[in-house]
């Protein structure tokens, strides 16, 4: 099942776009052509593998005839000695006395070897005090090693003839006796030991007398070793026939291991040198080549200077690339398995790979006499894993930054806005999230491989519109607290701020003047991602840039269209509600809401984006024109035949046109060179107010003709509206809704753009 699922999704990542489906003839080729490599290779490692099993089988098979052979030999040889005891006339006698006689000869050699092991421990002693003062040559380390042998036998002899006594009361006496010489051991052992971590240094050194000295010691107790374990199997095996030869009980008894230890002091040589370089890699993943000299310089010096002095049987070589090897596989494997692991420096890793084998190429290693592979063969997976490094590295930068955002918008604490160069509202992370992106580009761009690039720039796209979606979907339920009645109005001021900030934000990000040598966030992000892709996705990387410039657009524009609703739904609530009213012909509520335009535009002009501000002055004239239309539909609206409701509207209209068109001559919009919105649109649109006024003056007869005009100019006039003007006349009955609903039906509209009415409901 794992490896199902582990194929869907490196078959996903060959095809994650519909353009790769091209590429699956040449997939098929190409999976062939590997399969088949593959399969020769099995086929030829099958065989040869069969022709070592059957060597090996050959070989035990051999063996098993040899120890059968000895056996039977063993047997003959004690059927032999059982017959001359029984030719020999008197034998039982002779063999007591020469039995009295070998072991009085023993007793006699041990007595020898007890009386003067204390004087010999001393020299040993004073040999190992010499060496003390000279330990990079230490001279006596032979001589040393062959008195402490000599010392180490009769120890082991001496234990071994009191545990085979009758009387064992004073053997721990005879431990006390030999403690010292457990002392003088472990100081050799360690002069021994310092030899052996020197050992390279050595080499390089040329002290090739230190080294062949070590070696023979070494090899000597390998030997000693083997011989321990070949009697303990013969002992195991034949305990009661062994036990009569004196040559399988004298010499040593237990393994002493130096040639372990040998081969351990070569890892721990090595580890500390990958500690150090492990230090300087974490803080300069790149340099990893460079901090990896040691271990080339190390296995070049056991090549040229140390293959000589050693035995050839250890292959010694072999021995410390595998040793060393093995150490470079698992420090590794340690790394790329670390889940903290940072983008930086498994590229490092995955580049190192090929290196890697290319310097032991030139050391004469194949890459196949080189196991484990260094990576476990995981430079694809690792290739994915890096992608996917960075993209969670922009996920989480981009989580970490919205929930500052998050905090900070919905808690509106003072200064928690920035002002840019121009002084304008801007929100405080921004530019790192840009400056973010641009690192992680370029982190994805140092792997060298395009489909790493344009997965990392996928997520790049996903991030920038969930951020937008999210930065919406914030701004409408904040809003929402200050729209719905009764509300506290307190901190709406800072909310505004917030629109203009993100607003101002969205404009960063696309505000491109070449002239000026200025570009937004966007164009220079597409900058640094174009060379890094492939043509193909290019085209496709252009259709997302495009969309998300349009969102950014879609967003600076919503801000600011929330900003102009929460002046409608706060400041306006009370002074809309009393339009067409009969408080509405004795009062100047349009000169107070114009005023209040005022107001906000003398606030926010000089933090506010000259393009925004646009928008601005657009969205006010719109969202008026549409309050005040929809205003007949208030409690108590009503127009009246005696009622100069013409003169009303016609001043209206006139106190709303002078502020649109007198915005062109304010000294700090025009002076500024802020001011670059159109009027004559904005006229244009007001002439529905003209079309309303027919409406509600027109004879109760001609009503349905004013409609049909007015339906032909705006084709999505809403009936309901309509509806509702009829019911403010004070003439109304149903004949006239009637009427115009026939009239209604009969008018046939062509749909064209959106019209100010559609909004007007």
């Amino acid at each position: 099942m794992a490896e199902s699922e582990g194929a869907i999704v490196e078959l996903a990542d060959l095809l994650r776009h519909p353009e790769d489906l091209d590429k699956i003839a040449f997939l098929k080729a190409e999976f062939t052509r590997k399969k088949a490599a593959v399969d020769g290779q099995l086929k030829i490692g099958l065989k040869d593998q069969l022709e070592v099993t059957q060597s090996g089988m050959n070989s035990i098979s051999d063996g098993q005839r040899t120890v059968n052979q000895i056996k039977e030999e063993m047997m003959k040889i004690d059927k032999l000695c059982a017959e001359a005891q029984n030719m020999i006339r008197d034998f039982p006698n002779i063999n007591l006395v020469s039995q009295v006689h070998r072991n009085f000869t023993q007793v006699e050699a041990m007595k020898a070897n007890i009386e003067s092991f204390d004087g010999r421990l001393k020299e040993l002693e004073q040999l190992l005090r010499e060496d003390d003062q000279d330990m990079e040559n230490q001279p006596n380390l032979l001589d040393i090693h062959h008195r402490l042998t000599q010392l180490r036998d009769i120890r082991d002899d001496a234990m071994d003839q009191i545990k085979r006594a009758s009387d064992t009361s004073l053997e721990s006496h005879l431990q006390d006796y030999f403690t010292r010489l457990d002392d003088v051991i472990e100081w050799f052992d360690d002069h021994l030991g310092t030899a052996c971590m020197n050992l390279i240094p050595l080499v390089q050194a040329g002290n090739q007398g230190m080294v062949v000295r070590l070696a023979l010691i070494v090899e000597e107790e390998e030997k000693s070793d083997k011989k321990v374990r070949a009697l303990q199997d013969a002992q195991r095996e034949y305990k009661d026939l062994a036990s009569r030869f004196k040559s399988m009980t004298s010499g040593p008894k237990q393994l002493r291991g130096y040639k372990g230890k040998f081969l351990q002091s070569i890892e721990a040589y090595a580890q500390p040198q990958f500690d150090k370089a492990e230090e300087r890699f974490l803080e300069e993943p790149m340099k990893l080549p460079k901090f990896m000299t040691w271990y080339f310089n190390d296995l070049n010096a056991v090549k040229l200077g140390m293959v000589g002095l050693m035995p050839k049987k250890w292959k010694i070589f072999k021995t410390y690339t595998d040793i060393y090897h093995r150490l470079m596989h698992d420090w590794l494997i340690k790394h790329i398995d670390n889940p903290e692991l940072s983008p930086p420096h498994m590229l490092s890793i995955i580049d190192w790979s090929e290196k890697y084998y290319a310097k032991m190429t030139k050391l004469g290693w194949d890459q196949k006499d080189l196991q484990p592979h260094v990576l476990d063969a995981r430079e694809i997976e690792l290739i994915r894993e890096y992608r996917q490094l960075i993209v969670k590295s922009v996920d989480e930068w981009m989580d970490r930054m919205f929930a500052a955002d998050r905090k900070s918008f919905i808690e509106r604490k003072p200064d928690t806005l920035d002002n840019n160069e121009h002084g304008y509202f801007r929100t405080k992370t921004l530019g790192d999230m840009w400056r973010m992106l641009k690192e992680q580009t370029a982190v994805a761009g140092e792997s060298g491989r395009a489909d790493v690039a344009e997965g990392v720039f996928d997520a790049m796209f996903r991030a920038l519109k969930s951020r937008q979606n999210l930065w919406q979907k914030m701004v409408d339920n904040e809003s929402m607290k200050f729209k719905q009645p009764p509300a506290d109005q307190e901190g709406m001021q800072v909310f505004q701020d917030w629109l203009v900030a993100i607003a101002n934000d969205q404009i960063a990000c696309i505000d491109d003047n070449e002239d000026a040598g200025q570009l937004g966030y966007l164009t220079r992000f597409q900058r640094d991602l174009e060379p890094l892709v492939t043509s193909k996705y290019t085209a496709r990387a252009t259709i997302e840039l495009d969309s998300l410039r349009d969102g950014f657009v879609d967003l600076g524009t919503h801000c600011i269209t929330t900003f102009v609703s929460l002046i409608f739904k706060v400041d306006f609530r009370s002074t809309v509600a009393d339009f067409f009213t009969p408080k509405w012909y004795n009062e100047y509520a349009m000169k107070r809401i114009t005023t209040t335009f005022d107001d906000y535009i003398s606030d926010y002009s000089k933090v506010l984006h000259p393009s925004l501000l646009d928008i601005l002055i657009e969205e006010l004239a719109d969202e008026l024109l549409i309050h005040y239309l929809s205003a007949v539909r208030n409690k108590g609206a009503k127009f009246r035949r005696s009622d100069p409701f013409t003169e009303k509207f016609k001043d209206d209209v006139l106190t709303a046109f002078d502020f649109f068109q007198n915005l062109h001559t304010r000294p700090d919009l025009s002076s500024a060179g802020l001011m670059t919105v159109d009027f004559a649109p904005i006229k244009q649109k007001w002439r529905v107010v003209d079309k309303t006024v027919r409406m509600l003056e027109a004879d109760k007869a001609a009503v349905a003709g004013v409609y049909a005009d007015f339906k032909h100019e705006y084709w999505d006039l809403q009936m309901g509206w309509v509806e509702a003007v009829l019911r403010a006349r004070d003439d109304f009955d149903r004949g006239m809704l009637s009427g115009v609903k026939a009239k209604a039906g009969e008018v046939y509209v062509e749909r064209g753009p959106e019209t100010v009415m559609s909004k007007v409901k």
